[in-house]
């Protein structure tokens, strides 16, 4: 008798395990005629589809990563997690509140993640593609940029080299493809051709426009005067000043490039994408602001001598 009950208990745990097994199979083979069924139909369109909402994906993981926003998204997959599980154990006051958190979710994310949104449509505003067109569309001839951007250059070294001499400050901004009309609103427009002379003259600090910033576009010296955003980075060293945290915040809301000018011991610093390098001399800022502002084909050399301004996240010291 004893041994009837065991080979019955063995038999009815052999069976569920068949069922178990069953099932595993059932699903595996849905799924196999799922897959095989996606490949008969799919299409070149299906393809492009797919790679667009890679690319997508891609950018927004990396755009968090980047940012502060990561732990911003940690948080709200916590609260949908936490949203899971009440549900489940019916919880029902804590379900409640996440739902109705849920139902305005959208307007909070684009309230909590403005900053990165409104970065993350900035840099396609700035690919290759929409500058090449724009140039088509507005004919304007490359040739004559370059001669006017060098020009321009070449000014500014000129006139850093005399303001380092006398130890008088300065903060010049070379607007980049994110325009800055905003911040030239708050100054002077003078738009005239650059020169070492009227760099160090408006520098002087004497003149009227020597407490602001220089903003030079397409080469000419836009305007002076200008009021520029403070950074919020705490890792800017202590012993730099406002100028430093002004040229700073402006690269980092901005793809501008930014060149200081210290007037307390005459050290020329340069900001790009928010990080702060500093101690160069004249050689060296004439090449780096040739990497960054002559288009790449002319100047790829410079730019991968440099482009550690664009990889480090932290400020230099």
């Amino acid at each position: 008798m004893e041994r009837m009950c065991t080979v019955c208990i063995y038999r009815r745990i052999l069976c569920k395990e068949v069922n178990a097994l069953n099932k595993v199979f059932e699903a595996i083979a849905s799924w196999w005629e799922w897959m095989v069924s996606i490949a008969m139909n799919f299409q070149f369109k299906d393809a492009v589809d797919i790679i667009i909402v890679a690319f997508l994906i891609y950018g927004v993981v990396k755009l968090v990563r980047e940012t502060r926003a990561g732990q911003l998204v940690k948080g709200l997959f916590l609260l949908v997690i936490l949203f899971i599980i009440s549900s489940y154990f019916n919880l029902v006051m804590v379900s409640r509140v996440l739902a109705y958190f849920f139902q305005f979710a959208f307007v909070a994310i684009l309230i909590v993640f403005q900053p990165e949104i409104r970065k993350a449509l900035e840099q396609v505003g700035r690919n290759n593609v929409g500058q090449s067109i724009a140039a088509v569309v507005t004919g304007r001839d490359r040739s004559y940029d370059r001669a006017q951007i060098r020009k321009a250059i070449n000014a500014v070294v000129d006139g850093v080299g005399i303001l380092q001499q006398l130890k008088m400050g300065a903060l010049i901004v070379f607007e980049r493809k994110t325009k800055l009309g905003d911040i030239i609103e708050t100054g002077t427009q003078i738009n005239c051709e650059p020169s070492g002379q009227i760099v160090g003259n408006i520098f002087f600090n004497k003149a009227p426009l020597h407490d602001g910033a220089m903003i030079i576009r397409d080469g000419m010296i836009h305007a002076a005067g200008c009021i520029l955003p403070l950074t919020k980075n705490t890792s800017v060293s202590a012993e730099l000043g406002t100028r430093h945290r002004a040229g700073v915040g402006t690269s980092e809301v901005s793809d501008a490039v930014v060149v200081i000018v210290s007037e307390e011991n005459g050290t020329i610093s340069v900001a790009i994408g928010g990080v702060l390098a500093r101690r160069f001399t004249r050689d060296t800022l004439r090449d780096v602001l040739e990497g960054y502002l002559i288009p790449q084909e002319e100047a790829s050399t410079v730019r991968r001598k440099f482009g550690v301004l664009k990889s480090k996240r932290t400020v230099k010291k």
